[in-house]
């Protein structure tokens, strides 16, 4: 298969021409600064130009969702990014906003309509769940023994929004087999950095959440963990390190795992 040609349009650009794309791609700051979620924003763009899905970036225009500084105490400045934000969507005439960060999902989709900020968002793994009857595996899928995977549920997907089952019918679109973990959906254990945790020092206590969440996905037997979020892709990532699993065993956000299976 031809590797998709990458090509991003920008909004301002699009918005001067006269169109109005379907979707605002939201990249986030994960998505645009952290190295390693850089490649999940690559993937998933790759899946959105396979698809001619009508889409724009804000490029150098986006800043912050605010997520983090309402979770830190500081709401002047979630209001601030709210407000600058909500003017900018609207200026663009955006109707649905896409993002594969359920943090920045919960925030635009649950707390800016207070501040007169209506739009429909779609977290990718919802937008991914729709292109599952065109999601068709490479040969050479098959073939590599791509083993078995486990989904982490995103707390901020999953028991803040009740998405359990998009993940996974993606998931099992591409894999032959999606193993749960003993505590999953409603029940599974948090990877320990959202709320803000990501930029603080751990809490006293006798061991780090993200080390007992990797440690049940080793007990789940799957050699792949499926995440959807960035804050979950480090402390998986961070969780398979130190338990010195590098080998055996990757993380990977199912953007990747899609965009892999279809040899986009």
């Amino acid at each position: 298969m031809e590797k998709t040609k990458l090509s991003i349009p920008i909004m301002s650009d699009v918005f001067a021409r006269g169109e109005r794309p379907e979707y605002l791609f939201w990249v986030g700051s994960a998505g645009a600064f952290d190295d390693r979620y850089k490649k999940v924003t690559r993937e998933f763009v790759k899946i959105l130009t396979h698809f001619n899905v009508s889409y724009a970036v804000l490029g150098t225009e986006e800043s912050d969702s605010g997520d983090i500084a309402r979770r830190a105490g500081n709401e002047m400045l979630f209001q601030m990014q709210a407000l600058m934000n909500i003017e900018l969507f609207k200026m663009y005439e955006v109707k649905k906003i896409l993002t594969c960060c359920p943090h920045d999902y919960n925030t635009f989709k649950n707390e800016y309509p207070e501040l007169g900020g209506e739009f429909e968002v779609v977290h990718h793994s919802e937008f991914l769940a729709t292109l599952t009857p065109s999601l068709t595996p490479s040969p050479n899928w098959g073939r590599d023994g791509v083993g078995a995977v486990t989904f982490h549920d995103p707390c901020y997907l999953g028991r803040a929004n009740g998405i359990y089952d998009a993940p996974r019918k993606v998931l099992s679109a591409i894999y032959p087999s999606l193993i749960e973990m003993k505590r999953s959906k409603s029940f599974a254990l948090c990877c320990g950095a959202g709320g803000g945790q990501m930029f603080k020092e751990a809490e006293p206590g006798d061991k780090e959440v993200f080390i007992e969440r990797i440690e049940e996905v080793i007990a789940s037997g799957a050699n792949v963990v499926a995440t959807a979020c960035p804050f979950c892709m480090v402390m998986m990532t961070d969780g398979i390190k130190y338990k010195n699993k590098e080998e055996e065993m990757k993380c990977y956000d199912i953007a990747e795992l899609v965009s892999m299976a279809m040899g986009l």
